[in-house]
């Protein structure tokens, strides 16, 4: 299988072993993999550099339209769609990677129904993506305790300030601009708009108690584990994430919620999953996430849904009809992730 990380490999006889079992099998093989089939992250340690210092894609092409129309401007749910026609960057199933559902369950049901991974292969090509690196290298500079004060290094915020920069460039997040500046909610400069971007995603925030220990990229797309109480995952919907954890061996897939519309049951070519799975061996019991989107779809996605709309957001994403939840802390995001109608 040239040019794809391959995460799940098992034989008949492996799936007759109990799941832990299983699960070391995949990683010992997923290790003997590591020299030919590893994620690229030679470029990783460039991006520590200042954010003039690096290099950058080109601008979106000129013949692409991302000025929003009188009727996006009036209806938040075709606004939102309009990013999925302009996400050119979403990954095609099948052709770049592949997913295995296994068997659904109730939401309140705690048992294992995954015999493996969620994802089975993902092409190496995914990495090279200049939006999707940036994004991945982001994702280690955080501790995943909540009440645990994080410190962002000079080097990290010039990752932070690289990764806006490179998004910036891209149709999603200038479409975004042109529509909050026409709404008056950011400024018409777009350097003043990424600064106001860097500041949403990345400024950090109290959570559980203890202040500077949260942000709303960390929460949303890393991921949190709550420390008061019974332990449980907060946060944590990004597919990426769910990959390169999936492929440590550090999250363990446990099957897919059951949709709430009968006789829609995921499959490989599905992009909005709720799935449940432990992470570092403490349960999200319920958790959405659209596989295959862009970073700065998901961006574009949520800010919008921030600065426009409410706790609820009904819209329609290409075939998905979905309603964005949004949490707040004040003029922060608490929270916000896709959920399934």
């Amino acid at each position: 299988m040239v040019g794809q990380f391959v995460i799940n490999k098992t034989t008949p006889a492996e799936r007759r072993m109990p799941k832990k079992e299983t699960m070391m099998v995949g990683r010992l093989w997923a290790r003997s993999l590591q020299g030919s089939h590893k994620v690229q992250k030679d470029q990783w340690q460039g991006f520590k550099r200042p954010a003039s210092e690096q290099q950058y894609s080109d601008e979106v092409e000129g013949g692409t339209n991302i000025e929003p129309s009188e009727d996006e401007l009036a209806d938040l749910s075709k606004a939102c769609n309009r990013f999925w026609d302009l996400d050119s960057n979403r990954l095609v199933p099948g052709k770049d990677y592949e997913i295995d559902c296994g068997d659904g369950k109730k939401v309140y049901h705690r048992g294992d129904l995954a015999e493996g991974n969620l994802f089975t292969w993902l092409s190496e090509d995914v990495f090279r993506r200049p939006t999707f690196s940036r994004f991945s290298s982001l994702l280690d500079n955080y501790n995943p305790n909540e009440g645990s004060r994080e410190v962002i290094t000079s080097e990290e915020k010039q990752e932070q300030a690289a990764f806006i920069e490179e998004i910036s460039r891209t149709a999603p997040i200038k479409y975004l601009h042109r529509y909050l500046s026409r709404k008056g909610i950011v400024s018409e400069n777009y350097q003043e708009f990424k600064r106001t971007l860097t500041a949403l995603w990345f400024d950090l925030y109290g959570r559980g108690g203890t202040s500077g220990c949260s942000s709303a990229f960390e929460h949303v797309f890393v991921g949190e584990i709550k420390q008061r109480g019974e332990e449980a995952v907060s946060g944590f919907h990004n597919w990426i994430q769910f990959y390169l954890e999936e492929a440590k061996g550090t999250v363990d897939y446990q099957g897919y919620i059951f949709p709430r519309r009968r006789g829609e049951i995921p499959d490989s070519e599905t992009q909005l999953l709720t799935i449940q799975f432990e992470w570092n061996g403490v349960l999200k019991a319920v958790s959405s996430t659209l596989v295959g989107v862009s970073p700065e779809f998901e961006v574009a996605l949520y800010t919008l849904c921030f600065y426009m709309g409410g706790e609820d957001n009904h819209i329609q994403l290409g075939p998905y009809p979905v309603n964005i939840k949004c949490y707040r802390f004040g003029d922060r995001i608490g929270s916000v992730f896709p959920m399934g109608e």
